[in-house]
């Protein structure tokens, strides 16, 4: 039996309800689509940036989605 001065900590109170998708994992280290390093930024990318991710997109692609 406890007492008052003996108590667990609070569960509840250790409860993360955070979206844990919205965060990168450990093991997270490749670039999506879109993700750009540099000044370009995911959607201010210029027409050789639009050429460069159509043919990484067509070499990626496996042969049976073409």
């Amino acid at each position: 039996m406890t007492t008052g001065s003996q108590r667990p900590p609070d569960a509840a109170a250790a409860l993360d309800f955070g979206d844990p998708l919205s965060m990168r994992s450990a093991d997270d280290t490749d670039s999506g689509w879109g993700e750009r390093t540099g000044s370009g930024g995911a959607s201010g990318g210029s027409a050789a940036d639009a050429a460069a991710d159509l043919a990484r997109f067509l070499e990626e692609k496996p042969p049976h989605h073409l």
